[in-house]
């Protein structure tokens, strides 16, 4: 292909090369933003209803984004979360917000109704706290709340909270996702991509007014999510799940927990998420962690070597993780003492999605190498950390993206050397 970044490294275009892909969203088209600023919203107050314009509209974007991809040199291609409104420049939450308008069981709370008090856990009673009470935000309070200080948190969100009984509704729409990726593969030449697909751990933090537990509401959710995923999978195309809760809820549970407590706390997550797979082809199954997207100093974020191993009980073939900022790239030292299923590919991210830095190939290329020299090359998909699309701004997102493309076909060579 034109541009292809092995080629400018002369790397020879038979030899095996580092696989790349990204976590998922990338910048949308301002054309794309407008249209979807441009939808009704439905009598609950947060569907959106879509046009046969929109549609197309959405479509052909699916296909000039895989290109771009591709042109960047990026290997195994997405759809960018287009299928998932962003209605805004920063959006940190379309990646979760879409489910709402995929499930059935939901209501927004009464206007009027006061926001809940904080929760506050014991020991053995783990609980999630407000978004707003997170330690992170808590502790640096004066940052976040100084427009001046560069930390973003994205639009306020608005959630809506579980009132009945949850089923999926989103076949319609997950389908019109399988289409525009399946065509945009075949306008490219391609044989496979994957789509994004939320987990039942990270949904279920939505409030609960209808099921008795919040286990209850976990498993509902499971049950829910899992007809998304067996869409995805039976179309030949890799789900990723996207579960920032197994490691993001630690900074939202005050105080903080024993490092015992909030295991035990991730159980029923891990559960219900294997239940919600069960049957699916591990080597189409990715789970994506991180510790939340939003620009902060994240000095609270759990360390990984405290959840590595209950991750690993996932029945994933995939692992996507933050591996590139600041606060988490030390951990690539962690998976010299995991034993890795056989079959088991690490998706570490080896450029970020927290600073407007762009990292430079050779450092790109030394991040591969590391996990690389762990666990084999055949083993390593090099990624991004989370998703740029509403992060950063597009320019410096694409320029990211090259340089993982052109970072792994340094590593490349130098294995091949």
């Amino acid at each position: 292909m034109e541009g292809d970044v092995r080629a400018i490294q002369g790397v020879p275009m038979t030899e095996p090369i580092i696989q790349t892909t990204t976590a998922g969203s990338l910048p949308r088209s301002p054309e794309l933003v407008a249209a979807t600023q441009a939808l009704t919203v439905a009598e609950d107050g947060f569907t959106l209803e879509r046009t046969a314009e929109y549609d197309e509209l959405a479509a052909q974007a699916v296909k000039n984004l895989v290109q771009r991809q591709l042109d960047a040199g990026i290997t195994i291609v997405g759809d960018g979360e287009y299928g998932k409104a962003m209605t805004a420049a920063h959006d940190f939450g379309a990646w979760w917000s879409y489910s709402f308008q995929r499930t059935a069981g939901l209501a927004l709370p009464p206007a009027d109704a006061a926001p809940p008090e904080p929760a506050r856990s014991a020991p053995g009673d783990v609980r999630l706290t407000s978004m707003n009470d997170r330690r992170d935000w808590v502790e640096f309070a004066e940052a976040y709340g100084d427009p001046t200080s560069g930390v973003l948190l994205g639009e306020p969100p608005f959630w809506p909270i579980t009132t009945g009984d949850l089923s999926y509704r989103g076949e319609e729409l997950i389908g019109a996702d399988i289409a525009n990726l399946g065509a945009a593969l075949d306008a490219t030449g391609q044989t496979t991509g994957f789509l994004t697909s939320l987990a039942p751990g990270s949904a279920a933090r939505i409030g609960n007014a209808h099921y008795a537990s919040d286990e209850e509401h976990i498993w509902a959710w499971a049950d829910v999510m899992r007809h998304e995923y067996r869409a995805i999978v039976d179309a030949g195309l890799t789900v990723q799940l996207d579960d920032p809760s197994l490691a993001e809820s630690w900074d939202q549970i005050n105080p903080e927990p024993s490092i015992a407590d909030y295991r035990a706390f991730l159980r029923t997550r891990i559960d219900a998420l294997n239940h919600a797979i069960e049957g699916l082809p591990s080597e189409q199954v990715r789970l994506h962690i991180c510790w939340g997207s939003w620009h902060g100093p994240h000095t609270t974020d759990l360390e990984l070597r405290h959840i590595v191993d209950l991750l690993l009980e996932i029945n994933a073939g995939e692992y996507s993780f933050e591996a590139a900022n600041v606060r988490h790239e030390h951990e690539w030292k962690v998976w010299r003492d995991v034993d890795l299923p056989a079959g088991t590919r690490l998706v570490p991210g080896v450029v970020s999605h927290a600073t407007n830095v762009v990292e430079h190939p050779e450092l790109v290329a030394d991040r591969i190498l590391r996990f690389a020299e762990i666990v084999g090359p055949e083993s390593v998909i090099a990624s991004t950390d989370c998703g740029l699309g509403g992060r950063v701004h597009p320019q410096i997102a694409w320029a990211k993206l090259r340089s993982l493309g052109e970072g792994a076909a340094i590593a490349t060579q130098r294995l091949a050397g």
